[in-house]
């Protein structure tokens, strides 16, 4: 690769971070709110007679579309190391678009038979191939803008994550609180849906105007096999595949914090989605701050501090909580969980860049970040409400928490040593 300074590097702008972070947001508001709405999902596509079954079955299809990530990673990933990050995002979305306009249309069990959660499921898989390589394109994309503020910029991969949050759970308030069940099972839930279909051609408009990085046109070699990705970086991606499992299983056990605070506390739909829209506040706010410490302190420190301290605390949190199931203190357990998270996810998306030359970066991030989400992410909501099923127990989330922060800080731990920086 031709070397180039920092200062040959062009000046990013706001359009830089809304090309990937406006996108970014709405491919995971499309994904995120079937989550929330996974209740009502369970109801029309998936009845059983059985209120518990119809549940998990409705979150394994959430989880099942993470069996596509891999496959999407790989394909997209490749696909964006020789043409690009920009083209690869730019059909990132449109696929994005495709799935969820399948999911929107959907007619109920009721109406179609079993017609009604095969294309459900099909519109999830096509999304789960989509999701596959956004993560890579727009990380990568980010984390080439500018060496000296990677943190920064690429940063702004999970906090737009938050502003998924915040979009989906608005919806959910808005419309637990102003719709009865009977009309959002009738209608309502597919707003979201369409709302997410509408604006997916503004985020592509802004994506199509934006410049190519600096790094990938200074490539030279942009024929490296997905194969040699693989073969190669093995310690590479086990690594990257680790740092993440925290974030991946935080984040979803987040996403179903609404569906734990009715079914398990007792508390309204709308109490639930309010203390989601906090925490997605708070990712949007902090992770930014966080990404751009971590150019002048280092990546590590930060990671170390998040990853104990919700190793130590998360079990306090839920046992609280258990112990005094009200919405204000559900509001100070999620508002808690999110500053922890948002330290951790503030560097991890730089830190995990730097474990990738430029020829295998998109590859390298969308492998490992779709294999930890399709293990250990997607199915932490059905994992959590299985625990709950099994155990009795409403502390059970939180041992899938601190499973999954044991897991990061092995990682954390030998990374400095393969950091390409």
């Amino acid at each position: 690769m031709a070397s180039i300074t920092a200062a040959e590097y062009p000046r990013p702008s706001w359009s830089v971070i809304a090309a990937a972070s406006v996108g970014n947001a709405l491919e995971w508001f499309d994904f995120v709110v079937y989550g929330f709405f996974a209740t009502t999902m369970a109801k029309l596509f998936f009845p059983t007679g059985n209120d518990t079954i119809s549940l998990l079955l409705a979150l394994a299809s959430f989880g099942v579309t993470f069996f596509m990530r891999p496959l999407g990673a790989i394909v997209l990933g490749s696909y964006a190391d020789r043409h690009g990050r920009k083209t690869a995002f730019l059909l990132t979305i449109r696929l994005m678009m495709v799935g969820t306009g399948l999911i929107a249309v959907a007619p109920s069990y009721a109406t179609a038979g079993l017609f009604a959660p095969v294309l459900v499921i099909i519109g999830r898989l096509v999304q789960g191939f989509s999701a596959g390589a956004e993560f890579g394109s727009a990380t990568a994309f980010l984390a080439e803008q500018n060496p000296e503020r990677r943190g920064y910029f690429a940063s702004w991969q999970f906090a737009s994550q938050g502003l998924t949050t915040i979009l989906a759970t608005l919806f959910g308030v808005l419309l637990t609180r102003t719709l009865s069940v009977d009309q959002i099972n009738d209608w309502g839930w597919r707003i979201p849906f369409l709302f997410g279909l509408l604006i997916g051609p503004i985020a592509y408009y802004i994506r199509r105007y934006a410049d190519e990085t600096a790094e990938f046109r200074s490539m030279q070699m942009r024929n490296v096999p997905s194969r040699l990705t693989l073969k190669r970086g093995k310690l590479r991606l086990l690594i990257s595949f680790g740092l993440v499992v925290l974030c991946n299983v935080g984040m979803y056990t987040v996403l179903f914090m609404p569906t734990f605070a009715t079914r398990q506390l007792g508390l309204s739909a709308s109490d639930g989605f309010v203390a989601g829209l906090l925490t997605g506040a708070i990712q949007l706010v902090l992770i930014p701050i966080v990404g751009a410490m971590t150019d002048r302190y280092g990546r590590l420190p930060s990671a170390f501090l998040s990853n104990l301290s919700i190793l130590l605390l998360i079990w306090p949190l839920f046992y609280w909580l258990a112990s005094v199931p009200t919405f204000q203190t559900l509001l100070l357990v999620q508002a808690t969980l999110g500053v922890l998270l948002s330290v951790y996810m503030g560097g991890l998306p730089a830190l995990m860049a730097e474990l990738f030359p430029t020829s295998i970066r998109t590859t390298g991030l969308s492998v490992s970040y779709a294999l930890s989400a399709a293990l250990f992410g997607g199915f932490a909501p059905f994992i959590n409400a299985w625990l709950l099923a099994v155990t009795g127990s409403n502390l059970a989330p939180s041992y899938y928490l601190m499973l999954a922060a044991l897991i990061s800080l092995v990682s954390l731990t030998v990374t400095r040593r393969f950091a390409m920086k």
